[in-house]
């Protein structure tokens, strides 16, 4: 997701740098930019000078310090005291302009916000998979965000080429609460021995889905589907309809995560 975000700012003209502590993990992300940029010159979208300037735009660096900067768009791991830790270092070396979005999917902005510098800079910028390609982004509103933020954070998206959606900040913003039971409800088709997971990825698509829910898990992530799951759940004081599948539980335990790992509900290798 980090990766999608960074092609789609530096595609927009956008000077980028791209951060992660694992070296490994950025010349993944590297290479994976790369990719999508032959491929767009393959489909003859853009130049080979375009395809370099957009490369050229996009700093790679395992080191916190290179992270000033007047946005920083926050992608790492569903674990808020990680994201507050995060924020909190990166304030020490930013001005108390910088926005601070993060790119959560479940977790509340303003609880994170709570536990930050300057709450009123912080906000929600949660972009779809695969951020490069996917219009919609949920801008959301925690309880301290001030206006000039938000508006400032859908220019920006505006700018990327996307369309930015004002939502305020609740379990599952607006995206995942729908959703969810797309989710579930097919998960449980499984359990009950009612449909194969070939069945309703097959059906739904025929029926004008672009991907049917277990393809569509693979590719999020089950890990952080399954973290979407049980933060509605925990929210809404263990609602029956919110609780996460056994299936999807299972799956997260055994490291089969999806298309990252080669494996999740179908086979990638």
């Amino acid at each position: 997701m980090g990766s999608g975000i960074a092609l789609a700012a530096a595609q927009s003209g956008y000077i980028v740098t791209m951060y992660d502590i694992n070296e490994l993990v950025l010349g993944k992300a590297k290479n994976g930019i790369i990719k999508n940029l032959d491929f767009l010159l393959a489909k003859q979208k853009i130049s080979p000078e375009e395809s370099k300037e957009i490369l050229d735009r996009i700093l790679f660096s395992s080191l916190l310090i290179d992270c000033k900067a007047d946005l920083v768009i926050e992608a790492i791991a569903e674990i808020i005291e990680a994201k507050i830790d995060l924020f909190n270092k990166l304030a020490e070396i930013n001005s108390t302009d910088c926005i601070f979005a993060s790119n959560t999917s479940s977790l509340s902005i303003t609880e994170l916000q709570n536990c930050i510098t300057k709450p009123q800079r912080v906000a929600g910028m949660h972009f779809f998979n695969p951020a490069q390609i996917m219009k919609l982004v949920e801008v959301v509103k925690g309880e301290q965000t001030a206006d000039e933020v938000t508006d400032e954070l859908m220019q920006v998206c505006i700018k990327m080429n996307k369309t930015p959606v004002l939502c305020k900040d609740a379990p599952g913003f607006i995206v995942n609460r729908v959703a969810r039971h797309y989710y579930l409800e097919a998960m449980k088709l499984v359990e009950q021995n009612i449909a194969t997971f070939e069945n309703v990825d097959e059906i739904m698509e025929a029926s004008g889905f672009k991907m049917g829910p277990f393809k569509l898990m693979d590719l999020i992530g089950m890990d952080i589907n399954l973290a979407v799951s049980q933060s509605l759940y925990d929210a809404f004081n263990k609602e029956v309809r919110f609780t996460p599948s056994p299936i999807q539980i299972d799956k997260v335990a055994q490291g089969k995560l999806g298309k990252k790992t080669g494996e999740g509900f179908y086979n990638y290798s």
